[in-house]
């Protein structure tokens, strides 16, 4: 008799065909989509009557640039899904690697799922991976004139601007990062019996 994890990935593969890669490891299935299926492949997932994934309980950015140590020879941009049916109590992880490294995009799903809209939003205000077809893609979590994106890994960890409030002035300013860079090494401290008197 086939697994709960075995059916769904049987369902995938007959509603998906070739279209699709997919994994099952540690508990869970993930599928790997093309950019230029993800929209269409996304419709599948709603409307199969053998898939049913009628939520899309989260949708998040990722930057790849240095996964596994630098290991990692891919696209740097993805972005990941996960979707669950309750009909058929089934979960999934939905993978789609934006096609080009220097603009990342992607299709919105949000005509699909409208629950994707602040997802899509702030991906794009912490990746700044554009979603085609979004009405609304504007900063969610960031000020409207904030430069960069927060969560890519090559942004400095103490940001550009810093904004401080100046008495002199009575507002709120923004200047030049005044702090210093450094580089914190913690130091360990081994005891050789620790915790077991």
């Amino acid at each position: 008799m086939a697994t709960h994890l075995e059916v769904l990935e049987a369902a995938l593969r007959h509603a998906l065909g070739e279209r699709a890669s997919i994994s099952v490891a540690l508990g869970e299935v993930t599928l790997v989509l093309e950019s230029a299926d993800y929209l269409a492949a996304m419709k599948v997932l709603r409307d199969d009557a053998g898939l049913r994934f009628e939520q899309l309980i989260d949708l998040a950015g990722v930057d790849y640039q240095t996964y596994g140590d630098g290991a990692w020879h891919g696209l740097r941009f993805a972005v990941v899904s996960h979707l669950m049916s309750v009909q058929h109590n089934w979960r999934l992880r939905v993978r789609v690697f934006a096609a080009d490294d220097s603009m990342p995009q992607v299709a919105s799903v949000t005509g699909i799922w409208r629950s994707a809209n602040w997802y899509e939003r702030e991906a794009f205000d912490l990746f700044g991976i554009l979603f085609d077809g979004h009405n609304d893609l504007r900063r969610l979590l960031t000020d409207y004139g904030f430069i960069g994106h927060p969560f890519r890994k090559d942004f400095p960890v103490s940001g550009y601007v810093e904004m401080r409030y100046d008495p002199e002035q009575k507002r709120v300013i923004y200047q030049a990062v005044t702090i210093e860079p450094r580089e914190n090494v913690p130091r360990v401290i081994r005891e050789e019996h620790y915790g077991t008197k």
